[in-house]
């Protein structure tokens, strides 16, 4: 065995392409089968090379550890409800929904779904990051400084971590239960008026009959489920998820309602390389570390670089030598709140078909730092967990959650697509996948008989509904049940269409007459991104890499172009109020960093949508309906096709808001409109802060913070940049790929690849990224080589 090992690694020296490098180390390391070679590149990438399928995905595993420790061992602990162990009893109720909420089935069947072997792949993956964890812990001195600071060391994973649900995006049982109260406050019409519900079926807006009590509905129903699924946000008392001061950092941030992503392909015919494209930049919380980690995995039967989580093997967005694929959220509606009676005698009883069922009830004990452990009852009704009981009026409310059902763990699926050869098996892996819901796209790299195909595939588990929308909560008492789940395959999907590409972003794309409308959800983001990136493909027959940077980091405002005219007609004797109108109707709707009407007009467009809002939407509906859905502001404002603003005099109110923007950028830029620039710190830019900031000294945590540099842009543009001053959302992760030529790949992960402050991959690409910029994803040993910067090998201990 020592002379083999000793020909690899002279075979390795000598005979491969990577014989310069910059730093070169060997370690041991148990659980390895053969030796395995780790290259780092110089943006942290690590470039994986292994002899069989065991040793690859136990080196990711190592490798996600050594990046991102910090970030793992929370993920650990979220999985298994042990943050009151590490943070105090304020995380008790965080760890009893956790626990509640944990997937309890056959553990191997659950695996195998992910893949054929899945059981093997997680098995090594998590041996990868123990291995890691467990040298670190020989060695505490060499821990990240989040670990000294609050004085831990990680713990060990199992695969049950791995299946864990918290961190996927979940949908819709938080809109759910504010549906159900609007319902309540302002009757069903008008709350369809108010919202945005998309595709309208044949019998026309979605059912909204609320079969329940209204009143009983403004309860702290949800609080176990939220303090499960909200981020953690530490602090020097550990107050656990509370609110924070703008800037300060929030902590797997993931479970917010997404403000969007894109991606697209396009075919050879309408590519300057004569080759299938592929763009994605999907759209999460903008944090450190990044949620997403790059890395190649190259083994036999598996060659694919791209980005997933780095609690998961695998990669979800990339490619592989034989084609590219993306991902966008796509509508389905997976929760649904169920109201029970329960018997007065027995508060563990509910009703069911007439008859009492008794719930199911599991006890557990939480461990809490600096107190005695803590027994909590975990109860479920045939539904789903119970997340609140109402004594007084005899009431249990319940979760159902389709996530709960097999396979349903976040992403891990993507292991079937990573090996997909062509537009057929890529559609069948897909086929997997069921959370979150998805618009997975593919291009094909033509060869060897194969057609360049492109492709689209709607996928998620879908419950289907046939008697209610899934909109608002109802009683658990039998008259609203699923009826299965809709396969996927029937799920909408297109290949090869006659336009030459296919754009998706989280907007409406369900074909009319879709026959299988009650399966798939109602709320889709705002068409504004897709319309802008169909007009700029629309606009030229072919498009080239450097078209796709210049399109995925557009700027131009849709809602801007749709608003501005309404000016051209006006003026106002106000100085101010006429500048600012002026400035605009010259404008090129673009939200570039530096623009002065860019500064003017979002003030302008916030303005108006607080007008609007305030005129059509009462106070006591505030709470439950925080701001209009674009669209609805946007019809409002230009048709009122409801007749909810017909007293309104609208060029009073386009000049009055105006007026009132000018007010606003006075006060925060001051009187010099010269230096109203937009992306400046108050008003448009990025800065991170790192998680245990109020845990550190004010000087080291302004070492560690990142930024703030100028961003453009908003929530409405291509380059999605929230509507905060401070970005939180957005596309951290980016990926362009060219299927003529793998080593054309361009990529982006911000702020860096790893999650240690120590790092020089803690930061390194958040300058690239600020400005809109992308690094080489090479995928060939050649150029791999050129880019290398420190070489491991990992032997069998």
């Amino acid at each position: 065995m020592r002379l083999t090992v000793l020909l690899f690694l002279g075979w390795l020296l000598f005979s491969s392409p990577f014989a310069c490098t910059q730093s070169t180390e060997t370690l041991k390391r148990s659980g390895l089968r053969q030796p395995v070679e780790i290259r780092r590149d110089r943006w942290g990438v690590s470039h994986i090379y292994a002899q069989n399928e065991h040793d690859l995905f136990f080196a990711q595993g190592y490798s996600a550890a050594s990046d991102r420790l910090f970030q793992l061992e929370i993920w650990r602990r979220q999985a298994t409800g042990t943050l009151a162990e590490l943070l105090g009893p304020q995380e008790l109720k965080r760890d009893q929904g956790a626990r509640l909420f944990k997937f309890r089935g056959n553990l191997a069947q659950e695996l195998k779904h992910y893949h054929p072997r899945g059981p093997q792949i997680v098995a090594a993956f998590v041996e990868g990051i123990n291995a890691y964890v467990r040298h670190i812990n020989q060695t505490p001195e060499q821990l990240p400084v989040e670990f000294k600071i609050l004085k831990t060391q990680p713990g060990f994973w199992t695969p049950e971590v791995v299946v864990s649900r918290h961190q996927g995006l979940l949908e819709n049982i938080r809109t759910e239960l504010d549906y159900g109260r609007l319902v309540h406050l302002l009757g069903p019409e008008k709350v369809r008026q108010l919202a945005w519900f998309e595709p309208v079926s044949k019998t026309g807006e979605p059912d909204l009959t609320l079969h329940l009590n209204g009143e009983e509905l403004f309860q702290p129903i949800l609080d176990l489920y939220e303090a499960f699924r909200l981020p953690i946000r530490f602090s020097d008392q550990d107050t656990g998820f509370g609110a924070t001061e703008e800037g300060a950092a929030v902590w797997f941030d993931q479970q917010r309602k997404y403000v969007g992503s894109n991606n697209w392909v396009v075919g050879g015919a309408r590519s300057a390389s004569g080759f299938p494209m592929l763009a994605n930049d999907p759209h999460r919380a903008q944090s450190v570390p990044s949620l997403r980690y790059w890395v190649h995995l190259n083994a036999p039967g598996w060659n694919v670089v791209g980005a997933g989580e780095p609690a998961l093997p695998g990669v979800s967005v990339g490619h592989n030598a034989f084609g590219a694929w993306g991902l966008t959220i796509f509508e389905t509606d997976v929760e649904d709140l169920y109201v029970y009676e329960t018997n007065p005698s027995q508060p563990n009883q509910y009703k069911y078909r007439g008859q009492w069922e008794n719930c199911r009830i599991i006890s557990d004990t939480i461990p809490v730092k600096g107190g005695k452990p803590v027994v909590v009852s975990l109860k479920y009704t045939r539904h789903g967990p119970v997340v609140f009981e109402d004594g007084k009026h005899r009431k249990l409310y319940a979760v159902r959650a389709a996530w709960l059902e097999p396979g349903c763990a976040p992403y891990l699926a993507s292991l079937r697509m990573n090996q997909a050869t062509n537009w057929a098996e890529f559609r069948q892996a897909c086929t997997k996948n069921r959370i979150p819901g998805e618009n997975m796209v593919w291009a094909g790299r033509p060869s060897g008989g194969q057609k360049g195909d492109i492709g689209w595939q709607a996928s998620g588990i879908s419950p289907v509904r046939r008697n209610w929308s899934g909109l608002v909560p109802v009683p658990g008492d039998g008259r609203f049940e699923w009826d299965g789940f809709l396969p996927v395959a029937q799920l909408p999907s297109n290949v090869n269409p006659t336009e030459g590409f296919i754009v998706t972003a989280n907007n409406n794309l369900i074909p009319k007459g879709f026959q299988f409308r009650n399966a798939i959800g109602w709320e889709w983001s705002s068409p504004s991104r897709a319309s802008r990136i169909t007009e700029v493909l629309r606009s030229k027959p072919k498009h080239s890499v450097a078209d796709f940077k210049t399109l995925q980091t557009d700027y131009l405002s849709v809602p801007a172009r749709k608003l501005v005219p309404l000016l051209r007609a006006l003026s106002s004797p106000d100085e101010p109020v006429e500048w600012a109108r002026q400035q605009l109707v010259n404008w090129d709707l673009k939200l570039e960093p530096g623009s002065i009407p860019a500064t003017v007009y979002v003030a302008w467009e916030t303005q108006l949508q607080r007008a609007v809002y305030d005129l059509t939407v009462s106070e006591k509906a505030w709470n439950y309906l925080p701001s209009l859905p674009t669209e609805r502001f946007l019809e409002l404002l230009l048709t009122d096709s409801g007749g909810l603003m017909k007293n309104v005099d609208r060029p009073e109110l386009l000049l009055v808001s105006l007026e009132n923007a000018m007010t606003d950028l006075t006060e925060r830029l001051g009187y010099d409109r010269t230096h109203w620039w937009y992306g400046q710190t108050n008003n448009k830019h990025i800065y991170l802060t790192h998680p245990l900031s109020h845990r550190m000294t004010k000087q080291q945590a302004s070492e560690l913070a990142i930024g703030p540099l100028p961003r453009g842009g908003y929530g409405e543009t291509v380059n999605s940049t929230g509507n905060g001053l401070n970005q939180e959302f957005g596309a951290s992760f980016r990926i362009l790929v060219d299927t003529q030529d793998w080593d054309k790949t361009l990529g982006i992960n911000n702020p860096g690849q790893s999650g240690d402050p120590a790092s020089p991959h803690y930061r390194d690409l958040f300058p690239i990224w600020a400005k809109d910029d992308y690094f080489p994803v090479y995928f060939s040993p050649e150029k791999i080589k050129t880019v290398t910067e420190k070489r491991t090998v990992l032997e069998p201990e």
